[in-house]
């Protein structure tokens, strides 16, 4: 079961950094996902995927989502997809379709805006830290006017490797000059916690976002909250 963590500030405020996902963690994009996805399935003569497969599918980049959507309608495997001579062609209509859709139907979760600002506000480094490809990433913040919102965006495409890898994390931490101890990445999955205890930082996370259909407290946490409104100095 999660637990929480040690709430005592260090100093005027528990954390100098805190680092979030962004599908699931900030803004709800399964929506439009799957419109992008089924665009482009019906594009090529392939039946559409349900909204629950493609949201069970998310975590782990777009591409990798639509791998897993063309290996069910192709009845075959994600390597066969990655290897066949029509996926760059698809790929690049699937792009079409996500940026066409961004900002469609996507919504922030309770609190994000209202959260993040008073969390700059009060000094504290803001970062994104998320599998989704950089263009799309910027599309979506875009949508919703948050592209300034983070002092640093690593993207699934920003580094060499991506979550669960903790490169993202490490990256940031470096560049801000902060400590593990004093630092917080707050997800809705498994990979987000494996990808904090890997760079051996604090994790909280959401009980509403995209975890493969599993239950996020079985990746035991550091502490589930209600929304991000918990991070918040007054709610320690």
């Amino acid at each position: 079961m999660p637990h929480d963590v040690n709430t005592t500030p260090l100093g005027d405020r528990p954390y100098d950094l805190i680092l979030f996902d962004l599908d699931g963690t900030l803004i709800e994009t399964a929506p439009e996902i799957a419109d992008a996805v089924n665009d482009t399935l019906l594009q090529f003569g392939y039946a559409p995927a349900s909204q629950q497969q493609i949201t069970d599918w998310i975590g782990h980049g777009t591409r990798e989502l639509l791998i897993q959507a063309l290996a069910q309608a192709t009845h075959t495997t994600a390597d066969a997809v990655r290897g066949s001579a029509q996926f760059a062609t698809i790929e690049a209509a699937f792009g079409e379709h996500y940026l066409r859709r961004c900002g469609s139907r996507s919504q922030l979760y309770p609190q994000v805006r209202a959260t993040l600002t008073a969390l700059r506000a009060a000094g504290v480094r803001l970062a994104l830290v998320t599998n989704k490809e950089a263009r799309y990433t910027q599309a979506v913040l875009a949508a919703h006017q948050l592209d300034q919102a983070f002092d640093r965006v690593v993207c699934g495409d920003t580094l060499a490797v991506k979550k669960p890898d903790p490169a993202g994390i490490e990256s940031c931490l470096q560049q801000f000059g902060v400590a593990p101890e004093r630092a917080l990445f707050v997800g809705d999955s498994s990979i987000d916690v494996a990808t904090a205890r890997n760079a051996g930082i604090a994790v909280w996370v959401l009980p509403y976002g995209y975890n493969m259909g599993q239950p996020i407290a079985a990746s035991a946490p550091d502490r589930v909250i209600v929304d991000v409104s918990a991070l918040l100095p007054t709610a320690f």
